[in-house]
């Protein structure tokens, strides 16, 4: 049986994707840190859809959690892999550069960057051992992009995941496993609700924010076998904000 391992999936682009990947009959591990309330509802959610849900707890910025615990999953489903995964966590931690404590820039970093290494490097040689590979979807940011000012910390954790993607995805093509990465720009979630939206909305195209199900879909599409051959990417989807 092959597993879907959504980090951050208790909230926001997390459970959206934890949902789509169930309506694509996968059966998905939800990882979480701290809030098991919102995460045994995307749990119930997924269920609701037919398919099985495992809650995981860990800190994708402790290496040592995160190889615990997944440890103790592939113990017990010896026949089974994680061959979807999807590096979602991240956090924010907006202020000018001059004036940010250090903390903040280490947190956004570690989360985002070390959280991407640290669970990626765990599950990546299993997909590489297995016949039909894997696939590896990574949430960038239109920050990661363009940069944002207020958000250096942000812009250079979600930069540095496009560079790794690209540079990963040529190291394990030849093994089955594609490497992308999706870089939205505002969506409606927990992270963007303190953001003045009716003046941002004036400086998208098609005039709104987006839906997490919007990029819950692409996620999709990028985990399925017809994106076989679609490998190295970073996908915007910004409503037309940055193209």
């Amino acid at each position: 049986m092959k597993y879907a391992l959504v980090t951050g999936g208790s909230r926001g682009l997390g459970r959206a994707v934890c949902l789509k990947v169930a309506q694509m009959g996968i059966p998905v591990l939800i990882n979480y840190q701290s809030n098991e309330a919102a995460a045994q509802e995307v749990k119930a959610l997924v269920e609701a859809e037919g398919v099985s849900a495992e809650l995981l707890r860990f800190d994708v910025r402790v290496k040592q959690e995160v190889d615990d615990a997944l440890s103790r999953w592939e113990e017990a489903h010896p026949d089974d892999y994680i061959a979807y995964l999807v590096n979602n966590a991240g956090i924010r931690r907006d202020g000018m550069l001059f004036m940010m404590p250090e903390q903040d820039w280490h947190d956004v970093l570690d989360i985002t960057l070390n959280g991407f290494y640290n669970v990626t490097t765990h599950l990546l040689p299993k997909m590489m051992m297995r016949k039909h590979g894997g696939r590896i979807v990574n949430m960038s940011s239109l920050s990661g992009l363009k940069g944002l000012p207020g958000q250096t910390n942000y812009s250079a954790a979600k930069a540095a995941l496009i560079g790794a993607t690209k540079a990963l995805a040529q190291e394990v093509a030849p093994r089955g496993v594609t490497v992308n990465a999706i870089a939205p720009g505002f969506i409606e979630t927990d992270m963007t609700k303190d953001l003045p939206q009716d003046e941002l909305k004036k400086m998208i195209p098609v005039g709104r924010f987006g839906r997490p199900e919007e990029v819950a879909a692409l996620t999709g599409f990028l985990l399925s076998d017809e994106a076989a051959y679609i490998t190295g990417e970073v996908i915007s989807i910004n409503g037309g904000l940055y193209t």
